[in-house]
């Protein structure tokens, strides 16, 4: 610019005719005009667009997380860390080009980005099935580092471009080039045909080939501890035409119930003493010694809905009896006519009650029948054989003791289905005098069971 002034006061003490003055005055200005608009159009040519205006937090949505988890200061996403878990994209992406900055504010943070994402977290996990590049701070070992290393999480699929120690689907990168915490790192991700390139502050060290999926949401992931992000853009590439099974699932308009910081948005009982806890993104509900029923009520009610939830027991069981029931709802007899028992290893009682109805309770237990009976219904001998058949479980799909289930519930008036571990095991059954509206309540019998995502979507 200084150049430009000494070339513009030069040329005015040279033309002494005022007309000639004013002509080269006028091409002069023009040319610096044509200049700049040739810079904007450079800047724009580069194709890139904000992924975060740094104002708001419009274009992303909260998965799981707590409304203060991920907010906008100073032009930047903070992440407090806290409950774990993540915040997509509204839009998916395939093929594109993304750029962000980041930093940790303490030692050993950690964090993560997702691409490729599912839009709700897999079962038993704060996160989502995606292809995940690594942002963690000063923890390294031979089998992972905190200088970006990508890897395939929760079901997804990819080929490292290096073989990992421990033959997993994580590539190591190449040289550590991540600067340590309080400082601003530069990540630049490449992701193109299932194909994934991440270059750490200017240069590639990692990434992958033939990944599943290669089409989904953009997450940014809070895991425990402060972490701030910046200057977020992507650059769309052209499509190279998926399969069906190589994409993400679209956003079906579930929202979490639950924040992994507090019970907001419940009811505890006044005689619960506390029995149900928050502990991060795990919902606790505790042993009470005396057995006693314990529910967990929704401060919202519901009408027709969706409702996910997982679920895993605490305790590792003990050997107890139950009786066998029949298909038709009814208890399989012995020779002498009474129920008969098998030994099953049990480790409690609990249920989930649907629009507020304690009749209409979706079984969790450890019965030979398997989870997901409606106890109420089944057990109402005034109830048509019909509707007592079909509030029996097809079959028994729970996963063993310890292990993280995964009901999908669907209520539409009084026509219930549900899905416990990806199989159907109870389809249209109905429930004659349901509420038409009413809460959901999580259910303890005394035993101690954990709860995790946990989201809802009304149905129209």
């Amino acid at each position: 610019m200084q150049d430009c002034q000494y070339l513009f006061a030069v040329c005015f003490n040279l033309l002494k005719n005022s007309f000639m003055r004013v002509r080269y005055v006028l091409w002069f200005l023009i040319f610096l005009v044509w200049m700049g608009r040739g810079q904007a159009a450079d800047a724009r040519d580069d194709g890139f667009q904000p992924l975060f205006n740094g104002r708001d937090l419009s274009g992303w949505s909260n998965v799981n997380c707590a409304p203060g988890t991920f907010t906008v200061r100073d032009g930047m996403i903070v992440s407090t860390g806290i409950p774990t878990g993540v915040m997509r994209t509204e839009k998916q992406y395939e093929n594109f080009e993304l750029e962000l900055e980041w930093r940790h504010i303490v030692p050993k943070g950690n964090a993560g980005l997702f691409v490729w994402s599912y839009p709700v977290t897999a079962p038993g996990v704060p996160f989502t099935r995606s292809i995940e590049v690594q942002i963690l701070d000063g923890r390294n070992s031979e089998s992972y580092t905190s200088h970006g290393d990508v890897f395939a999480i929760h079901g997804a699929r990819f080929s490292p471009d290096r073989p990992h120690p421990n033959g997993s689907m994580r590539c190591l990168p190449s040289e550590w080039r991540c600067k340590p915490a309080g400082e601003w790192n530069h990540y630049r991700v490449t992701c193109n045909d299932g194909d994934i390139k991440l270059a750490v502050n200017g240069k590639v060290v990692s990434g992958g080939n033939q990944s599943v999926p290669r089409k989904g949401y953009i997450c940014l992931e809070a895991e425990g501890s402060e972490c701030h992000f910046r200057n977020i853009r992507i650059k769309e590439l052209p499509s190279t035409n998926p399969e069906s099974d190589e994409i993400a699932p679209l956003a079906e308009g579930f929202r979490s119930l639950y924040t992994g910081v507090d019970l907001t948005g419940w009811k505890q009982n006044a005689t619960s003493g506390a029995r149900w806890k928050a502990a991060d993104w795990i919902l606790k509900c505790d042993e009470d010694a005396g057995g006693r029923d314990d529910t967990l009520w929704s401060v919202e009610s519901f009408k027709d809905f969706v409702l996910i939830c997982d679920w895993r027991w605490v305790s590792k069981g003990a050997a107890r009896k139950h009786p066998v029931i029949l298909p038709n709802g009814e208890y399989e007899k012995d020779s002498g006519g009474s129920p008969r028992e098998i030994e099953v290893l049990d480790s409690g009682d609990s249920g989930i009650y649907l629009r507020g109805s304690e009749k209409a309770e979706l079984n969790i237990w450890s019965w030979p029948v398997g989870s997901g009976e409606v106890w109420g219904y089944r057990t109402d001998v005034k109830m048509p054989p019909d509707v007592r058949a079909a509030v029996t479980p097809r079959e028994r799909a729970d996963e063993p003791l310890g292990r993280w289930n995964r009901f999908v519930i669907t209520m539409r008036g009084d026509r219930l289905t549900v899905e416990l571990n990806g199989k159907i095991v109870l389809e249209n059954a109905q429930l004659p005098g349901i509420p038409l509206l009413g809460p959901v309540g999580l259910q303890s019998h005394g035993s101690s069971i954990e709860f995790a995502n946990i989201y809802v979507k009304a149905l129209n």
